[in-house]
């Protein structure tokens, strides 16, 4: 396990039940961290052999945190977020393959401000008409029009493609206590709020499509679509009160 030392990235992983594709995803992370890095991982009481194909890894930069009991993915990403030691913390979901470069392209983008969210491919599966939305460099500054549209819901942003500072990491913790899902989003509209985000046009991650997906893979009923915007509403008057100190 990762020792004490200054630990440059934190890279945040929730595991539930991700025995399949996990050995695979924490390869292509680990071959971007610098020996003093860590990967933190928070499995959320798999009922698969997750824990052990981790384990098996035996490298020092992971610190694994088991659940447990089943928390959910949004509260098992806050307990990684929170144990993290890193100047910068990127998040990864269980199943992708991170692309070359990513760790330096994100580390790049925070040197401005302290949110960065890029784009992403996809494989495993075709792209549907939500894949295919991306983000624009272009729209960085839009602050007002970036908190519209992640309410909305076609502001791409996915947790898997996230980094911030560890000063934004003051900003984000603790997440609301009704936030149930949309982790993600939360932290858009924090870093959205204060005027802090940065996207990425070029993709940094893979994104593996298959059936047991947490992201929906087509348009959810309408009941729990309204469900999801009023939460997110709820975490924007959150927001209000998540000001960083001007940078």
């Amino acid at each position: 396990m990762s020792g004490q030392g200054q630990v440059r990235v934190s890279v945040c992983m929730a595991t539930y039940n991700g025995q399949e594709y996990v050995t695979e995803q924490i390869e292509s992370i680990l071959a971007q961290l610098s020996p003093e890095d860590e990967l933190v991982i928070v499995d959320d009481a798999s009922k698969d052999s997750t824990l052990d194909v981790v384990r098996r890894i035996a490298d020092p930069r992971i610190v694994l945190l088991p659940n447990a009991r089943n928390k959910g993915y949004v509260a098992s990403f806050e307990r990684a977020i929170t144990a993290s030691r890193g100047e910068y913390i990127m998040l990864s979901d269980q199943d992708d393959v991170w692309l070359e470069g990513r760790v330096t392209s994100l580390v790049n983008a925070l040197q401005t401000k302290d949110f960065a969210a890029s784009n992403f491919t996809v494989f495993g599966g075709p792209a549907n008409r939500y894949h295919k939305i991306q983000l624009k460099e272009s729209d960085s500054n839009r602050w007002a029009a970036n908190l519209v549209m992640t309410w909305i819901g076609i502001r791409p942003y996915y947790g898997c493609t996230m980094a911030f500072t560890s000063r934004a990491k003051n900003m984000i913790l603790p997440f609301p206590t009704f936030l149930t899902e949309t982790h993600d989003q939360w932290i858009a509209i924090v870093g959205n709020r204060n005027r802090s985000m940065v996207h990425l046009a070029a993709p940094t991650v893979a994104r593996r499509l298959h059936d047991d997906n947490t992201t929906p893979k087509s348009r959810r009923p309408v009941a729990v679509i309204l469900r999801a915007r009023i939460m997110l509403l709820r975490a924007f008057f959150v927001a209000l009160g998540r000001k960083a100190d001007t940078r």
